[in-house]
């Protein structure tokens, strides 16, 4: 997310076109299921061209890549090449009405189920783009330090190793010729870093630099009225463990009373019992400055508040369009139209969403609420969806992460 440290298994692919409906897959497996546009509760009341600069935003990205460069995990999401007939489709439509982009869609692009087995159910909740007041140079009033990637961590690529149930990317520090685990939070808040990690900036209040953390982004107002944007540059490699489950393990909070806002209130009326339950989360974030449009998602591209979203990029694809069919905080239907353009450390499994509500105080209220039931579809270029249908191969086949079945 913007964010936010994903670091992800490998897992392979198997298709099968057959129109019947398949062996219940594994729990962890994203079953794709054919549907109808029909299928979608709400699709004629979206304003799909809401969501266009998000879609072009994407489109561009997966464009870009050489024609067989697979899209998401061992390809689910078909190759580079499958989309640019319907990318170009999208980049050539102007002017945008919701009329003209509900049509393009309906076009270029099918709908498929998400399920986890026999569940097509998952849990959605929401982030934002925090915000800070901070400086340049320390103070009294300024002490609290974000910051940059350190110069002495270090990162490991084990695909090569073929090491089987391992993350893909080794985080650490050398020491005497040998990675060992890079410092914990506790280590860094207590000074460990010492000069290794540049700061770049200072905050005012360290509530919302734990906020910072946790949300992998945000934007900082200096004394003269400026704004620096940073988002996530690298964690430290180690497992998070959320503030609001360490308050309510230790009854301070309960399950029902555990949402963000109540969280922060708890930190601020509790300064002295704050610092050593935040330091029971081993996971810390290092930053950096950010120039131009954001905040930044895991594509790489600027988020579109309502209308991105984080995913588990072990199952769905950065970049795809998905159908949203969940609740927002207050209980209303939010069925949309959403772009897949971000991750986050707890956004895990097939069926899981972080919907990315965007800045400002009323961004706070709405993501720190929100833990809604829902689904999803992928929208898929139908040539996609057409070679899946007639059962051919497309991709690596194997154990499998994906199974594509059934006819729309």
């Amino acid at each position: 997310m913007m964010r936010r440290l994903m670091l992800a298994a490998p897992a392979l692919l198997a298709l099968a076109g057959c129109p019947e409906r398949a062996p219940a897959p594994a729990p962890d497996r994203l079953t794709l299921t054919a549907a109808s546009y029909t299928d979608l509760p709400g699709w004629a009341a979206d304003h799909p061209a809401e969501a266009w600069p998000a879609l072009l935003r994407s489109c561009a990205v997966i464009a870009a890549r050489s024609a067989d460069q697979p899209v998401g995990r061992d390809g689910v999401g078909g190759t580079a090449g499958d989309w640019r007939a319907a990318c170009a489709a999208v980049k050539a439509l102007s002017p945008v009405s919701d009329d003209t982009a509900r049509r393009t869609l309906e076009t270029w692009f099918r709908p498929w189920r998400a399920s986890r087995g026999d569940s097509a159910e998952g849990l959605f909740t929401g982030y934002y783009e925090a915000d800070l007041r901070g400086s340049r140079q320390p103070d009294s009033h300024y002490r609290h330090p974000i910051y940059g990637r350190p110069a002495d961590l270090v990162t490991v690529d084990l695909k090569p190793f073929e090491l089987d149930g391992r993350g893909e990317t080794l985080v650490g520090r050398l020491v005497g010729g040998k990675v060992v685990p890079y410092l914990r939070r506790a280590e860094i808040e207590r000074g460990g870093l010492g000069t290794q990690a540049p700061v770049l900036l200072w905050a005012e209040d360290p509530v919302d630099v734990l906020l910072l953390h946790i949300q992998g982004s945000g934007r900082v107002t200096l004394p003269d009225g400026s704004v620096k944007r940073i988002g996530f540059a690298i964690s430290n490699g180690h497992r998070f463990v959320g503030i609001g489950k360490t308050l309510i393990d230790r009854g301070k909070l309960t399950r029902d009373k555990a949402s963000m806002q109540e969280v922060v209130a708890w930190l601020r009326a509790n300064p002295a019992d704050a610092g050593p339950l935040v330091e029971e989360n081993p996971r810390y974030i290092f930053f950096r400055l950010l120039e131009g449009d954001g905040p930044l998602g895991a594509q790489g591209v600027a988020l579109t508040a309502g209308r991105s979203m984080a995913v588990d990029p072990e199952h769905v694809p950065l970049g795809v369009p998905l159908w949203l069919d969940t609740q927002d905080p207050d209980g209303k239907p939010l069925r949309r139209l959403m772009l897949a353009q971000d991750t986050g450390s707890a956004i895990k499994g097939p069926i899981r969403g972080d919907f990315f509500w965007g800045a400002g105080a009323a961004a706070f209220d709405k993501a720190g609420r929100m833990k809604s039931r829902g689904g999803y579809w992928l929208l898929l270029p139908r040539r996609q969806g057409d070679v899946a249908l007639a059962g051919g191969s497309v991709h690596a086949q194997a154990t499998g992460l994906t199974t594509v079945q059934g006819q729309p």
